[in-house]
């Protein structure tokens, strides 16, 4: 199965987290039962990090980062909500800890690995939802991630931030929408309207090091995620299909110049802050 489309024709017989765990094993031969046990392990894993590792300072590679979730527990938001909140620290704090060697899930990659834990633990944190509830969504989050796989890249080399952070967004919007509605329709607009509004957007690592701009766009894309979530759930929909979204992005990301795909030689990653800091690193080192 390759397409999004196809997985809703099947979604008809059976619960969307199920036809998810079919195709793994029709195209694997893994048994569904021992699949989502190895998913609740990753599931658990990023739950662990993100209480261990909640708006703490971390000492990174290069000193770029390191406290943005520190100073973001520290503070109170005048504007987002509690949800919001938790999620834009653990964003912050799961990018944060990549960025120091901690241990993640990289899911879908490092670079975009705050944004799945960032509205997982801010559902279970905000909501308390049992285990299985808080699984399902996050198998369909899953799936949403394996079908850009399929169809497209999820690769910054390859297809810039947008198939990195890009992708992330559009899981975690999947999955939040699934988990209050339960509904594959809404789901795909939520991903297809978080994808949207990534489309495009270049990877431009300082130095090639995954802190800055990364770590913040994690803090900032958890937001559009849960954004793109909460419209799907209105009842918006994306004018344009899942699939095809996917698609587009993938011409996109190849239409990109070497420069904007995670190269470090474009973007915010050629500015002259950006090469003055990068000096600085380098004389750390020598």
């Amino acid at each position: 199965m390759n397409t999004w489309n196809e997985i809703l024709e099947m979604s008809k017989t059976m619960p969307l987290p199920d036809v998810i765990l079919t195709i793994e094993m029709l195209e694997y031969g893994t048994d569904p039962q021992e699949t989502k046990e190895k998913i609740g392990k990753i599931l658990n894993v990023i739950l662990e990090e993100s209480k261990e590792q909640f708006g703490k300072k971390q000492k990174t590679l290069t000193g770029l980062t390191g406290d943005n979730a520190y100073k973001f527990k520290n503070y109170s938001p005048k504007l987002m909500g509690k949800f919001n909140y938790i999620a834009t620290i653990t964003a912050l704090s799961i990018s944060e800890s990549n960025a120091s060697m901690g241990r993640i899930a990289a899911c879908p990659t490092a670079g975009a690995s705050g944004i799945i834990p960032g509205v997982f633990y801010a559902l279970h944190l905000t909501f308390k939802p049992d285990f299985e509830k808080l699984l399902n969504a996050f198998i369909v989050a899953g799936g949403i991630g394996n079908v850009i796989a399929r169809k497209a890249t999820l690769s910054g080399a390859a297809g810039g931030c947008q198939a990195e952070i890009g992708s992330a967004a559009a899981m975690a919007a999947g999955g939040l929408s699934y988990f209050f509605s339960e509904d594959e329709k809404i789901t795909g607009n939520a991903a297809a309207l978080a994808l949207k509004s990534l489309m495009g957007l270049v990877c431009d690592p300082v130095g090639g090091f995954v802190e800055v701009p990364c770590v913040k766009r994690n803090g900032n894309i958890v937001n559009l995620a849960i954004s793109s979530a909460e419209l799907a759930l209105s009842g918006i929909k994306s004018v344009i299909p899942l699939d095809e979204v996917v698609e587009a992005m993938y011409k996109v990301g190849k239409s990109l110049p070497e420069t904007l795909r995670e190269t470090g030689e474009g973007g915010i990653a050629a500015t002259k802050t950006a090469a003055t800091l990068l000096e600085n690193i380098f004389k750390k080192f020598h």
